[in-house]
């Protein structure tokens, strides 16, 4: 099994000895969960923090009846003197930039759902049969009292889902959703205007209908506000959804991690689309993007025989300019022919 499924560790920060963050890559996830049955695992290479010896074991279907369906993870003290040894740690996957999805702490060993399987592998945090995950452990000397990491998003994150105290409701695509007036006006400058400003008493009628945006959209948009993460399962179709409503309530952050999202993302089959609603949008960084993929002639040439094509031509005709001049010389000519034959 251990040439089939490998994890090794790498440390990625310090802030002192005894608080390290270690990256772990676990090599051939679809191998371990195929050969591996619940209540089996496999270990990491070993890691030091603090003094002491640690391995991560990983336990791909779960590490007992109640976890068939999850994920496992346990920190193991390997020093011979690590078991009376107090540390606080930390896993979180990591996303295909290298950032922490939703983090899970541990006050005991180990997290026996860490993560739901099914939901890991309909997200894009499995690259290359790879799941890297990070582990953040500090060890505990005397009386010392760690702070734990801030639980504020999961707060707020409940009294959206619970709908406490709500007091406004929208009517989004057909659906209704509760929010509350002083959540949004502290996190969108636009809400806050229509909300508090000069437009509250145009805001005053309950339910407030939004035109121009799905539900769906709306619900990820309300769990950002309120949580300040995207679901764990952003595509690139509801990240082009998202940029927009970001762009709309002037949400800064959202907007950041929906672009970059967009030009991490770019391929024939999209880059028509990302470069319209980069343009009707003024994206700057997703129509640069756009621009360099499309530099070669063999991926304009796919890209003009794609679904979003007819739609870039119609509405962003100028486009083609900055197409043309983004070229490389040499490719000049072949691109010129391939736009010339394709726009009549």
């Amino acid at each position: 099994m251990a040439e089939e499924c490998k994890i090794s560790a790498a440390m990625v920060s310090e802030e002192r000895s005894y608080a390290r963050s270690y990256v772990l890559k676990v090599d051939g996830y679809s191998r371990a969960k195929a050969l591996l049955k619940n209540g089996e695992d496999v270990a990491s290479t070993p890691f030091s923090v603090g003094g002491h010896d640690w391995a991560v074991r990983y336990y791909p279907n779960g590490n007992d009846d109640d976890s068939t369906d999850f994920i496992s993870l346990y920190l193991e003290p390997k020093s011979a003197d690590a078991e009376d040894v107090k540390a606080k740690f930390t896993f979180s996957v990591l996303d295909e930039d290298g950032e922490p999805v939703p983090s899970y702490s541990c006050d005991n060993w180990g997290y026996p759902n860490f993560v739901k399987k099914a939901d890991l592998e309909a997200s894009v945090h499995i690259r290359d049969d790879c799941l890297t995950i990070r582990c953040d452990v500090t060890v505990i000397h005397g009386e010392e009292t760690t702070v734990p990491l801030t639980d504020l998003h999961q707060h707020l994150g409940d009294l959206l889902n619970n709908k406490d105290a709500a007091d406004l409701t929208f009517q989004v695509g057909g659906q209704s959703f509760s929010a509350h007036r002083c959540v949004l006006a502290a996190r969108s400058s636009v809400f806050k205007a229509e909300l508090l400003g000069t437009m509250e008493e145009s805001y005053a009628a309950s339910p407030i209908e939004i035109r121009d945006m799905e539900a769906d959209v709306f619900k990820s948009l309300l769990h950002f506000i309120y949580t300040d993460t995207v679901p764990p399962v952003l595509d690139v179709v509801m990240a082009g959804h998202l940029l927009v409503a970001a762009d709309r309530y002037n949400i800064g952050r959202l907007k950041m991690i929906c672009e970059k999202k967009l030009c991490s993302h770019i391929d024939s089959g999209m880059v028509a689309t990302s470069l319209a609603l980069a343009e009707q949008h003024g994206f700057h960084a997703l129509k640069k993007a756009c621009l360099k993929y499309l530099a070669s002639p063999s991926n304009l040439e796919a890209m003009m025989v794609s679904d979003g094509y007819e739609h870039l031509k119609s509405s962003c005709p100028s486009v083609f300019k900055d197409l043309v001049a983004g070229i490389l010389p040499a490719e000049l000519k072949a691109a010129k022919d391939i736009i010339m034959t394709t726009w009549k």
